[in-house]
């Protein structure tokens, strides 16, 4: 017997019970949305595909072409070769700068102000970050693109977390690829933020035209924190947040700053670093700092250390590829990989010396790639 619509409540022998037919379950996912995911599945794209799009400008494929130079698949790394290998000869026409400072020096809001700047003078600006210790601290550059809100909302700016992780040589040589592609792409200002002052900066030295030191007044002594060795390669530092009741300890701390810039030996370069005061969060004094970076760039072109830098950059890295390459050779090598840890514990029971273990691993290493 059936009952009406299935439910068996309804039938007689339960007098005064009515069931009535219910709604029918909806899907568990959106159809509007599963439809839209499929229809969007990226299609593979070709050599030809990513070279015409990063040249149109098209910031999409430059994203992919960046997510396949960090990557670490083999095959991702023959077609990036191809990519960078092609977009070469559209680039080297931006103004690299590299912006490093301490922590809680306002780099975010000086980014932002400067490349807000840039941008609205009908620049194009890409900013990049090299993040060697994300892995380690999980990075802030993450937090860094939330936060520049105005900047990342730009059409014409463009902002790039570093590589989650890595080698301070791998994340850096991944980021001077990144400019190339950014350059064949348009951007004709190139940002290369560092996070905290470390080792990184002299990675960054080596793939920049210009080198800002942001730094901030009222904070203790006002050379502490800081290395010497950054405040060599800085050709200029900002002091940020000079503003209210901290204007008076920025102009003190500039004093100081440039005091302690003129002890250093001149740079190849011949210009003279400068320190300037700033209040990023006002934007006061970021209209200066752009006039001084072009009036840097414009000096070092006439006198031709412009060129002859970037080719000096351009040799170092080949080195530094060579050093990565055979360093990630050796140690992925199965039968290095095999005995290593032996080795080490050797070394940490004194039964070898640290240069002997080396040494024959080395041999061991060598003698395997001549089979």
């Amino acid at each position: 017997m059936k009952y009406k619509h299935n439910h068996i409540e309804n039938d007689p022998q339960y007098g005064g019970l009515s069931v009535n037919k219910g709604i029918e379950m909806p899907p568990s996912v959106n159809p509007n949305i599963a439809n839209r995911l499929i229809n969007n599945k990226r299609a593979v794209l070709t050599l030809n595909d990513y070279v015409d799009g990063i040249l149109q400008g098209d910031v999409t494929i430059l994203s992919r072409a960046v997510t396949l130079v960090e990557s670490s698949k083999p095959e991702h790394q023959v077609i990036s070769q191809q990519i960078i290998e092609q977009c070469l000869p559209h680039s080297g026409k931006s103004i690299r700068l590299g912006i490093t400072g301490v922590p809680g020096a306002g780099k975010s809001t000086f980014i932002e102000s400067l490349g807000m700047y840039i941008v609205r003078g009908g620049g194009k600006l890409a900013v990049l970050a090299i993040d060697p210790s994300s892995e380690r601290s999980k990075g802030s550059i993450l937090g860094d693109k939330t936060r520049m809100e105005l900047l990342s909302a730009e059409k014409n700016a463009y902002i790039r977390p570093s590589p989650s992780a890595g080698s301070l040589g791998g994340v850096a040589r991944k980021t001077r690829e990144t400019i190339i592609l950014c350059e064949a792409a348009g951007y004709d200002t190139i940002f290369i933020e560092t996070v905290g002052v470390g080792q990184s900066e002299t990675a960054v030295h080596s793939m920049v035209d210009f080198f800002l030191l942001i730094m901030i007044a009222g904070a203790g002594d006002e050379l502490q924190g800081i290395k010497r060795g950054i405040m060599e390669m800085a050709d200029a530092i900002a002091i940020n947040k000079a503003d209210g009741s901290n204007v008076n300890r920025a102009n003190i701390a500039k004093a100081e700053y440039s005091s302690a810039l003129h002890l250093f030996p001149p740079s190849k370069s011949g210009w003279i670093p400068m320190v300037k005061t700033c209040s990023a969060l006002h934007n006061n004094g970021i209209s200066d700092i752009w006039e001084m970076i072009l009036d840097y760039v414009k000096m070092i072109k006439e006198n031709h250390f412009f060129e002859n830098n970037r080719l000096d950059q351009s040799s170092y890295w080949m080195y530094e590829t060579i050093h990565e390459n055979l360093r990630n050779s050796f140690y992925q090598h199965p039968e290095i990989k095999d005995v290593l840890k032996e080795y080490q514990q050797d070394v940490m029971d004194d039964k070898k010396s640290s240069f002997i273990a080396a040494r024959e691993l080395l041999d061991l290493y060598f003698s395997n790639l001549k089979k």
